[in-house]
């Protein structure tokens, strides 16, 4: 029961109903208020007004009246039906002559209040009205004959009925009106709940079975813009927690693949060579140099491991220094190019005559970013193929580029190329790599201020450019 009184739901409507339930009631009765006593009430003295003032004219065409009663009786008889209240012919001291009431045959005789004639005269007023409690008590209009004698009084009295029966309408109308508001607004309050609820509800299931591990569709976005923008979000951080979880299943499965191959050969050197392969010097020789190897893999893949856990805690440190552009690049080529002649493979090696002497950078960490390219293009490049890498000055940034003839990269591989893990379907047929050398590559390059991009067709190899800046601050 609490939780149903604390849901969006309730609160909802009670924030809704709660005004109404106050305001429809307050504003009903003030409006049956203002309508009994400003314009009923208004329009029953005007009316009132009237009837009594048509009489009285009547009534002066008739001196007969004002002298006989059953003649005075005749006439209120036949014109009292057509009236809303009780009709009174008065003399001019007052005194009452008929009544249209049977019920006030005793009051005949009986003197009432009368006005002074010739002050309503003065005035210019038609008649005389009495109010008692915001009602119309009585209306009274002298009456004259053509000479201007005062020849007596009518008096409209008690029309309460009247004023009762339109006050009842009135407040029925009201009644049904309100209930009516309170009806309409329950049910759309009810809706609106409902639209705005639902989306929610489903967002937390889902989030519920995101946090299970249960795959799921991205939501359908709709409702309000508000709920749509917290659906994207949701979508959007569901894609990313799916696609961080699908990188640790490969960071794990290609740690246990890149970890298995080089402990395997470290363990059966090693047992080779307390079997007694240490006496033979050659094969003695030939082990460690296979075992140093095998190290020299393992520190790559600790280097691009430590990398990559720099890159999840966005930590990226360089160490900056002036360097000798020239040297440094010459000073990577021999390594790439003793292995691609081992490979036997086409090598070029290209620099720029008008090179700038000097430049601001992290040597190291820019070596790591040409290295993975080029052991990239080398390992993907088939026997007999080139491999060709260049360094340019252009007009605003200094340019490197590896080329090579390898099998190129496929559309469906190149939107992805540049993330963690993806290696394209060509670079699936080798068993080594995690898939983060690209990555790495893109990632130092970007420290520097400098972007990394490559063209390719499939089957005709790819080009990697790096363009550095001469003069920017690094970007992490």
């Amino acid at each position: 029961m609490k939780n149903k009184i604390f849901s969006l739901r309730t609160r909802l409507l009670l924030n809704t109903l709660l005004p109404m339930v106050v305001i429809l009631p307050v504003a009903g009765i003030l409006i049956t208020y203002l309508l009994e006593t400003q314009v009923f009430l208004a329009n029953l003295t005007n009316e009132l007004t009237r009837q009594a003032v048509l009489v009285a004219d009547v009534a002066s065409a008739y001196l007969e009246i004002w002298q006989d009663p059953l003649r005075a009786q005749a006439f209120v008889t036949r014109v009292s039906p057509r009236l809303t209240a009780k009709l009174m012919l008065l003399d001019p001291t007052g005194r009452l002559i008929v009544s249209s009431d049977p019920e006030d045959s005793f009051l005949v005789g009986q003197i009432f209040n009368v006005p002074d004639a010739e002050l309503l005269s003065a005035k210019d007023l038609p008649a005389s009205i009495t109010m008692e409690d915001r009602q119309v008590k009585d209306i009274i209009v002298p009456v004259f004959s053509s000479d201007a004698n005062l020849i007596g009084f009518v008096r409209l009295a008690n029309p309460l009925a009247s004023i009762y029966e339109r006050s009842q309408l009135l407040r029925q109308v009201m009644v049904w009106v309100l209930a009516g508001g309170l009806v309409l607004g329950l049910g759309m309050s009810w809706l609106l709940a409902l639209q705005v609820e639902k989306p929610l509800h489903q967002t937390t299931e889902a989030a519920y079975q995101l946090a299970s591990g249960e795959k799921l569709t991205p939501m359908v976005e709709k409702g309000t813009r508000e709920t749509r923008r917290l659906q994207s979000a949701f979508n959007t951080l569901a894609e990313r927690l799916q696609t961080l979880e699908t990188s640790r299943k490969r960071l794990l499965s290609n740690l246990v693949h890149e970890l298995g191959r080089p402990l395997g050969a470290l363990r059966s050197a090693s047992q080779a060579l307390l079997n007694g392969a240490v006496e033979d010097p050659n094969l003695r020789h030939d082990l460690l140099q296979g075992m140093d190897d095998e190290l020299v893999r393992l520190q790559g893949l600790l280097n691009e491991v430590a990398h990559l856990h720099d890159q999840v805690l966005g930590s990226l440190d360089l160490r900056k220094q002036p360097v000798n552009l020239e040297q440094w690049f010459l000073s990577l080529l021999p390594t790439w190019q003793r292995l691609a002649a081992d490979k036997r493979l086409q090598w070029e090696a290209e620099t720029d005559p008008t090179l700038p002497n000097e430049i601001i950078m992290d040597p190291d960490r820019m070596a790591q970013a040409v290295q993975n390219l080029l052991s990239n293009a080398i390992r993907y490049t088939p026997p007999g193929g080139l491999v060709k890498v260049s360094l340019k000055n252009k007009h605003e940034h200094l340019e490197i580029r590896v080329d090579d003839s390898g099998p190129g990269i496929i559309n469906e591989d190149a939107k992805r190329i540049f993330e963690p893990f993806q290696r394209g379907k060509a670079a699936q047929r080798l068993p080594e790599g995690m898939g983060l050398g690209l990555s790495i590559a893109r990632d130092l390059v970007q420290a520097h201020g400098g972007t990394l991009t490559f063209e390719s067709q499939p089957g005709q190899g790819s080009c990697f450019i790096i363009q550095l800046p001469k003069d920017s601050e690094p970007k992490f």
